[in-house]
């Protein structure tokens, strides 16, 4: 019964740090320089699916038989290897000897998009965390007739 509530609160959890990611790159779009030097560069979140380790687990794995899902997790932050931006701007600080200014390869429309489908698979996760809640609810209702 408690598999439900961990799948959607993985999910909740994969997608809040997506749009913490989302949000770092909306913030970044415009910053030209970085400690590491350089303009920033887009983020991305990698998701996986989340493997319990239990003995249940692999012993349908090894029969070939389905196996149930145990949610999401991110493997990783991955940067963009897409190019920066350049644009003629001779007066920047960080103009080079041509003028043009290295910019992040964010795009805010790409961003915003990708804001709101992780917007709606937060809401799509937390819709199933609290149907599972519910069918719980009445299930715990039924034993008490």
């Amino acid at each position: 019964m408690f598999a439900s509530f961990n799948i959607s609160a993985s999910g909740l959890s994969a997608q809040r740090l997506r749009l913490d990611i989302i949000a770092n790159n909306l913030a970044n779009a415009e910053s030209t320089r970085t400690q590491t030097g350089g303009p920033y560069r887009r983020q991305l979140a990698v998701f996986a699916a989340r493997q319990d380790g239990s003995f249940n687990y692999y012993m349908t794995k090894a029969l070939g038989k389905w196996s149930p899902g145990q949610g999401v997790r991110v493997t990783r932050i991955d940067e963009d290897p897409s190019p920066f931006q350049r644009r003629y701007l001779p007066g920047h600080p960080d103009a080079d000897e041509e003028g043009y200014v290295l910019y992040p390869n964010v795009n805010v429309v790409t961003e915003m998009v990708d804001m709101i489908s992780a917007s709606r698979s937060y809401e799509a996760n937390a819709a199933a965390f609290n149907a599972s809640k519910s069918m719980a609810l009445k299930a715990l209702e039924l034993g008490r007739r």
